[in-house]
C-alpha cells in the first residue's frame, strides 16, 4: 500500500494582527480549503484540529471547536497538541486514518490568536516544565534564545551580520508577493541594519513576529481523488514526526539539561537534521530532489542553519547559500518562496500547514508571481517544543 494521500484543497485566512477569535480564522481557512477542493463541508469525514493553548478551552479541543463551528454533521474529531510541530502532527494523523482506510476525506486545520510581543510561558509554577524553567532560570526569551544561536553560528563558522540581512530581504520580496502574508513591503540591508536591536547580535527585521492567522487542507485517499476527477493530484509522501535520540549531548535550549555522554557517544547528526533525514527515507527522496523548501525562520540565522539540517549543504555552508543567492525565487533551491515567518510572523498551531500549502501552490503551478518554476518536490521543516519534529514532504 502506497504511503501516499492527495491534498484536495489548501486554504488560508490572511495572517496579521486581527483582534478576533482563532475560530473565525480555521473556519474562514477551511471554508477556503473546501472551495479550493470543490467540495462541500458534508463530505469531510474527519476533522484534525491543531490546538492553541492561547485561546481557552476551545483551544484545547481545536477539532471539536472547529466542527461545531462549521456545523455538527457527525464527521470524527480528533485534537494535537505539539507546539511548533502541531499542524504536521494534525497533518500525520490525518494521513494515518486515511491509509488505514477509516475515512477518505480529512480535514486538517490550524489557527491562532497571538499575543502582542514575544511569547511568554502560561502562568503558575511548574518547575518540572522546561519550556517555563528556560524563562524563570535562565530568563531566555524567545529573541534570546534565537540569539543565542545566531552568536553560536558567527563563532562556528563565521557568518555575518550581513549574511542574517541576506536572509530577511530574500524572504521579504518572496513575502512581498504573496496574498496571505501579513508582511508585504521589499527590505533593503540597510533597513535590516537601522532596526533596533532586540537581542544581539539580532535586531528587529531579523526576528519573525507574533501573529493571528489560519490555515487548512483538504486530504482525501487517492482512490478518493481519482474517483473526484483529479487523477494526478499533489501528493502527501512523507510525515516526519521523529524525537530525539539518546544522548543529547550538545546544549539546546529550550531544553536546558542534556543526557550524559560519558558513557554512550552522541549521535550522529543533529536533532533537527534526523527530522528532515526521517522524511527522506519515508519518502525515497533526497534533498538532491527538491525543487523548494519551506523552513522555520523563526529567525534570519536559524534560516541558514536550516539550510545545513535538510541537507541542502555541508555544515557551516547556509551563508554561502544565501551569499550566491541559490535559496532566492529564481535560485537553484528557492527556500521559503512564501515568504516565511519573516513574512507571516508565528500563528503556533497553523504554521506547519500554512508550509504545506506553500508546497501545494507550488506543486500546482498556482503561486503566481512567486512560483518555483517546473516543481515536483518540496520539503517542509520546523521544530516544536520538547522534541517535537516536524517534516512533511510533497510531490507531483
Amino acid at each position: 500500500m502506497t504511503g501516499d494521500v492527495a491534498v484536495l484543497g489548501a486554504g488560508m485566512h490572511p495572517w496579521g494582527k486581527w483582534g478576533r477569535s482563532f475560530v473565525e480564522y480555521g473556519t474562514a481557512a477551511a471554508r477556503a480549503a473546501l472551495t479550493d477542493a470543490g467540495m462541500q463541508w458534508q463530505d469531510v469525514q474527519s476533522v484534525v484540529g491543531a490546538d492553541t493553548v492561547r485561546c481557552g478551552y476551545p483551544g484545547y479541543v481545536a477539532g471539536a471547536t472547529f466542527a461545531q463551528a462549521l456545523g455538527w454533521q457527525g464527521a470524527r474529531v480528533t485534537s494535537v497538541y505539539a507546539a511548533c510541530a502541531s499542524g504536521a502532527q494534525a497533518v500525520g494523523a490525518a494521513r494515518a486514518q486515511i491509509l488505514a482506510g477509516l475515512v477518505d476525506v480529512a480535514l486538517v486545520v490550524g489557527a491562532d490568536s497571538a499575543p502582542k510581543g514575544f511569547f511568554a510561558p502560561a502562568g503558575g509554577d511548574r518547575p518540572d516544565d522546561p519550556d517555563w524553567l528556560r524563562y524563570r532560570v535562565l530568563g531566555a526569551t524567545n529573541p534570546a534564545y534565537f540569539a543565542l544561536y545566531a552568536r553560536r553560528r558567527m563563532a562556528l563558522y563565521g557568518d555575518t551580520l550581513e549574511d542574517f540581512a541576506r536572509v530577511k530581504v530574500k524572504n521579504a520580496a518572496a513575502g512581498a508577493l504573496n496574498p496571505h502574508a501579513r508582511y508585504r513591503k521589499v527590505v533593503s540591508p540597510e533597513d535590516v541594519a537601522s532596526s533596533p536591536v532586540v537581542a544581539d547580535p539580532l535586531r528587529l527585521l531579523d526576528i519573525c513576529a507574533t501573529s493571528d492567522g489560519a490555515a487548512a487542507l483538504i486530504l482525501t485517499s487517492m482512490d478518493f481523488a481519482r474517483r473526484h476527477g483529479v487523477a494526478d493530484p499533489v501528493r502527501i509522501r512523507a510525515v516526519s514526526t521523529v524525537t530525539p535520540v539518546y544522548p543529547k549531548a550538545v546544549l539546546d535550549l529550550p531544553d536546558i539539561a542534556t543526557d550524559s555522554a560519558v558513557s554512550e557517544s552522541p549521535p550522529p547528526g543533529s536533532f533537527r537534521a534526523s527530522i528532515a533525514r526521517a522524511a527522506y527515507e519515508e519518502a525515497g527522496l533526497g534533498p538532491e530532489d527538491l525543487s523548494l523548501a519551506e523552513v522555520y525562520d523563526l529567525s534570519t540565522a536559524l534560516e541558514l542553519q536550516w539550510y545545513e539540517d535538510i541537507g541542502l549543504c555541508g555544515a557551516g555552508e547556509g551563508a554561502k547559500l544565501v551569499r550566491e543567492g541559490a535559496t532566492a525565487l529564481g535560485g537553484r533551491i528557492p527556500v521559503n518562496a512564501s515568504g516565511g515567518l519573516a513574512s507571516f510572523g508565528e500563528a503556533v498551531p497553523a504554521q506547519a500547514i500554512a508550509q504545506i500549502c506553500e508546497l501545494i501552490w507550488q506543486l500546482r503551478g498556482t503561486a503566481g508571481e512567486r512560483q518555483v518554476p517546473g516543481a515536483r518536490a518540496g520539503i517542509t521543516a520546523n521544530q516544536g517544543l520538547f522534541g517535537h519534529g516536524s517534516a512533511v514532504v510533497a510531490v507531483r
